[in-house]
């Protein structure tokens, strides 16, 4: 009988039928097939109604589990008895009838023996159970004779512990009891009236565990019993010790800490850093990262658990993303395919049904049903990033290229690139077949810079470009980068163009003439060297004859910048000139190890300076020639001052709202004015499209030379910083050194999503009287000093960076606004 939807197990029940829920990665069904073919009962027929297709397309015709499967499916309820009515055709002698959503050991070899030795109609195999509220009590004599039947009994009406199982030995007499087509059930109606009439039916007291998972205290309970050995119930894996169970392929660091009974699945990976306390079952697939804690959970198939996650006492569905920081408490179910954010609170006896998601840094007191909490948004600061194959599947990046698609005219071009990681080759193609399958043509370039990709959209009239790529400085994500037709980033219409496609999955199709071609343009890298040369004066550079330490950090720019340094006439000492797509991304430290390299060389070989090329051959880092790191800040105001004194085309510099005021005073000197845009970096290319424009800067090491290409690009920056320091006659620690200072305090502080609004609002209302620019957020001026407030566009922050005269002061003006924020978050 697998036709139960198990209302009292949502929200696990919710997508699927109750007989399809895990008990140690199996479905309960599974593990009752595994019975019955432990006692050579192999001709099978399951009873479906409710989500019949998931059980049939599951286990098609029982084969691979050994046995002879079989389907009656009720298009109404026709309950227990009626259901086992619609297999009556298949049945020529004695049968077994059991539920396919209970886990049992008993011998069923004997009931058998029992039920054909009392020549019965029927017997009931029975079981003792501590509380027999929840069941059926059945009373029998000395024979095993079926003496009086009390469904749910209270207290003051039990009489036995025996209690109904729901397996039934029958006869096939039985169905001339059973009315067609009509809803009967075993235990209410069939065996009371069999009773009256006098029919022999008995019951069968059977020895070893039985469990009805009726609901979510028994589901947690019947792990726990596998788990201390109260049943025969088999668990797949290799025992370690006494107490821990691992399947095959899983991948846990030595250093993990055990504590208690803890069974772990197939093909898992637990990080250095983690406890995983007594009763913690984990699924197939199953990640947990560095930090983690976890004490009686149950952790389905195929989740991904952050870093310093707390589990105690619930139960995380298939699919899900639990994220960093992340503290779910006793009680509390998650359904399958939710995410919940970083920092979030799920308090106890919450229940979150599947494909929802929790914000960062929510708390969450109650539950989560009906509500469509999805996603705030596809993109975020770097396009779309999420951790590789956890957040961005294959099966996502398609949909996001089909929605993309969607959005262009039919044979449009788009140009695709992607570094050199094999996680960017995954989602690239599998991106590139969901733009061909929307009639969008695609030039191909494989691993290419991502100023390449920019030039080529820019130069061939193409309708736009992807470039897929890890993140710097975090290995597991990636980053899909969309760039329009200019070859800049995409702008927020843009973006929600494509989100409101992807969420209707309301997809073009191209006919089967229409699909896209995929072609490969060649020579891409030589005309993109050639289009740059041009842009740079090669002579001053030349002349100069600079000594340069360029380390390309094991990146693409590896592959377009020894085109471009032949023609500039310098000593060049290349370090990590080629691709490695295991060092594509650098952590703090092994970034600090690589300064502190070039720094040495740059020393040894009393070079002018050197430079280190980001990954994606956008933003460049700089070493004066004492070897010491130029900060970001300095390196912005250093290149607004060689811009604005050495560039001969006329026209103005654009910088974000958040910089400095130094880069005025600078600029102002030599004539230019300061543009500034919202601090996106879309909104800064976008600025650079203008004419006017001969500059574009932010922190971070990103800059623009829209003469050339409105987008970051690291050669064409590395080139102009040579040319521009090659009329310059003192050295670049000198020029930094008399820089004026900027004197900038930065700071994040907690803010809930739902208090954003609220919390902008007030800052407003209280700083009447003062200058107010609402670029981007709030940019309050005060007191020869200014404050942006600026709500995080992806994380439940808020940013706030002041400036003044002293750093005291800046921040001074930091801590009243972090104060005044949670004043009114924690008053609200």
């Amino acid at each position: 009988m697998a036709g139960g939807e198990g209302t009292r197990l949502r929200p696990l029940t919710s997508n699927q039928p109750k007989p399809m829920v895990n008990i140690f990665n199996k479905p309960v069904m599974e593990h009752i097939i595994g019975l019955l073919k432990k006692h050579k009962i192999t001709d099978i027929i399951a009873t479906l109604q409710f989500l019949p297709q998931l059980i049939k397309n599951y286990y098609g015709d029982g084969s691979d589990l050994g046995v002879n499967l079989s389907y009656t499916i009720e298009e109404e309820p026709l309950g227990t008895a009626g259901s086992v009515k619609n297999a009556e055709p298949y049945i020529d002698g004695t049968f077994l009838v059991i539920s396919g959503d209970a886990i049992c050991d008993f011998n069923l070899k004997k009931a058998i023996e029992f039920h054909k030795k009392r020549g019965a109609l029927a017997t009931l195999v029975l079981a003792r159970v501590e509380s027999p509220l929840e069941f059926g009590v059945v009373i029998t004599d000395k024979a095993g004779r079926v003496t009086r039947f009390l469904e749910k009994p209270t207290w003051a009406q039990v009489f036995s512990d025996t209690v109904n199982t729901g397996l039934y030995l029958l006869e096939p007499e039985i169905f001339a009891h059973i009315p067609p087509n009509t809803n009967v059930d075993f235990s209410k109606d069939l065996f009371p009236k069999l009773l009256k009439e006098g029919m022999p039916l008995y019951g069968y007291v059977a020895d070893g565990y039985w469990c009805d998972i009726g609901n979510l205290e028994q589901y947690r309970k019947v792990h726990h019993d596998v788990l201390s050995n109260k049943t025969l119930v088999p668990i797949d894996g290799i025992k370690m010790g006494n107490k821990v169970w691992v399947g095959k392929d899983s991948v846990i660091n030595p250093l993990v800490k055990f504590k208690g009974a803890v069974f772990i699945g197939n093909h898992c990976k637990i990080e250095e850093g983690a406890t995983i306390g007594d009763g913690t079952i984990i699924g197939n697939n199953v990640v947990i990262n560095g930090g983690c804690k976890t004490n009686h959970c149950i952790i389905q198939e195929n989740a991904y658990i952050g870093s310093n996650v707390s589990l105690d006492g619930c139960v995380i569905g298939k699919n899900c993303d639990i994220k960093n920081g992340a503290n779910i408490q006793q009680g509390v179910v998650v359904g399958d395919d939710c995410l919940i954010g970083a920092n979030a609170i799920i308090k106890p006896n919450v229940k979150i049904y599947p494909f929802k998601s929790v914000d960062g840094g929510a708390t969450v007191t109650r539950s989560i049903i009906w509500e469509t909490r999805g996603m705030r948004s596809l993109f975020g600061i770097n396009g779309i990033s999420g951790i590789s194959n956890v957040d961005i599947t294959p099966e996502l990046a398609i949909r996001i290229a089909m929605a993309y698609g969607t959005t262009l005219p039919r044979e449009s071009f788009v140009v695709a690139s992607r570094d050199t990681n094999r996680v960017s080759r995954m989602v690239k193609r599998a991106m590139i077949s969901g733009l061909t399958a929307t009639g969008i043509h695609v030039r191909d370039l494989r691993v290419a810079p991502t100023p390449v990709n920019r030039f080529n959209v820019a130069t061939t009239r193409c309708a736009g470009g992807i470039h897929i790529q890890v993140s710097p400085f975090e290995p597991q994500t990636i980053q899909i980068n969309f760039f329009n037709s200019k070859g800049i980033n995409i702008d927020e219409r843009e973006q929600r163009d494509i989100e409101k496609y992807y969420a209707r999955e309301d997809f073009r199709r191209a006919f089967h003439n229409e699909v896209g071609e995929i072609i490969f343009p060649p020579r891409t890298s030589e005309f993109y060297s050639a289009g740059l040369i041009r842009r740079v004066n090669t002579d001053l550079i030349k002349r100069r004859k600079f000594k340069v330490i360029v380390d390309y950090a094991y990146g693409t720019a590896s592959f377009s910048m020894p085109n471009v340094l032949g023609k500039l006439g310098c000593d060049i000492i290349s370090l990590n000139a080629f691709t490695d797509e295991t060092k594509t991304t650098l952590a703090s430290a092994q970034f600090e190890q690589c300064v502190k390299q070039l720094a040495n060389t740059v020393r040894i070989f009393k070079a002018d300076l050197g430079v280190i090329i980001d990954g994606a051959c956008e933003k460049i880092y700089v070493v004066d020639e004492r070897g010491k790191l130029i900060s970001m800040d300095d390196l912005l105001h250093l290149m607004v001052y060689l811009v604005s004194h050495f560039e001969k085309a006329k026209g103005n510099i654009a910088v974000p709202l958040s910089i400095s005021q130094a880069v005025e005073k600078i600029a102002g000197k030599a004539g230019r004015k300061v543009v500034r845009t919202k601090v996106s970096a879309a909104s800064l290319m976008q600025q650079a499209l203008k004419r006017d424009i001969v500059f574009g800067g932010a922190q971070g090491g990103g800059f623009i030379f829209p003469r050339f290409l409105p987008g970051y690009d690291a050669v064409i920056s590395f080139c102009k910083l040579l040319e521009y320091l090659s009329q310059e006659s003192q050295p670049l620690s000198k020029i930094v050194a008399a820089l004026p200072p900027a004197n900038v305090e930065k700071e994040q502080t907690f803010c809930s999503w739902d208090h954003k609004g609220l919390v902008m609002r007030r800052l407003i209302e209280e700083a009447k009287g003062c200058k107010i620019e609402l670029i981007d957020g709030i940019k309050i001026h005060r007191d020869n000093s200014w404050t942006l407030i600026l709500p995080h566009p992806e994380d439940p922050v808020i940013d706030i960076i002041s400036e003044a005269r002293t750093l005291k002061k800046a921040r001074e003006n930091v801590n009243h606004y972090v104060k005044l924020v949670n004043e009114i978050t924690k008053n609200s």
